[in-house]
């Protein structure tokens, strides 16, 4: 294994689990993640952070998918700790394991900056959702700001090898909205001592329309 394959399996998985667990992020997250209710899916579920948000009482069923293998035993540990079933895979955004209209809720906090397609994840999203059922999300990417804007395209390049292919520059809300969901913001802004070019956050509820 070369140096640069260790570290997309061994190291960046853990250091960008570490920046997304940072207090402010957190603080975000434990506003968002007790909206989920009902059978929920996550997104991106490795390392288990929102674990500790859900509100048990108020979901039927949890599931979840994450590409990194090492992080799914941190995952499958804190719902073990949490004392919930718990049914958790290794799987991409793309190509999602679960059946049209199984869940009432999806959680993707983080997710959508490093994912290949971001249009057929957001389509794969929408298809397992239920008529009336709701996206919770939490993303950071392209900011409103022009001269932020412009910093964001010139390190893109630069920053996508050594965060697992995170983008920059990738909308958040619009991206929702262009998927064919109807999106309540709940909150923008930038993550307060983060750098500005990464740290563009936007968080709410997108559902998808239907009874």
């Amino acid at each position: 294994m070369g140096l640069k394959q260790w570290y997309d399996a061994h190291l960046m998985p853990r250091l960008v689990t570490c920046a997304c667990s940072q207090g402010q992020v957190l603080k975000r997250r434990s506003q968002l993640i007790p909206l989920a209710k009902g059978d929920v899916f996550e997104l991106g579920c490795g390392g288990g952070i929102n674990q500790q948000f859900y509100d048990a009482s108020a979901i039927t069923s949890y599931a979840g998918i994450d590409p990194h293998e090492g992080l799914l035993e941190g995952t499958k540990a804190a719902a073990k700790a949490k004392g919930w079933p718990a049914d958790i895979r290794e799987g991409v955004g793309e190509e999602i394991p679960f059946p049209d209209r199984f869940f009432d809720t999806v959680v993707c906090t983080f997710t959508l900056c490093s994912v290949e397609d971001p249009a057929k994840v957001l389509s794969e999203m929408r298809r397992i959702l239920r008529p009336g059922g709701q996206a919770l999300f939490l993303e950071h990417g392209r900011a409103p700001d022009a001269n932020i804007a412009r910093w964001q395209d010139r390190i893109e390049p630069y920053w996508k090898p050594i965060a697992g292919g995170c983008h920059l520059t990738r909308p958040i809300g619009s991206a929702f909205r262009g998927a064919g969901f109807e999106v309540e913001p709940l909150g923008q802004g930038y993550l307060p001592k983060a750098p500005k070019f990464a740290g563009w956050n936007e968080w709410g509820v997108a559902r998808k329309p239907g009874m």
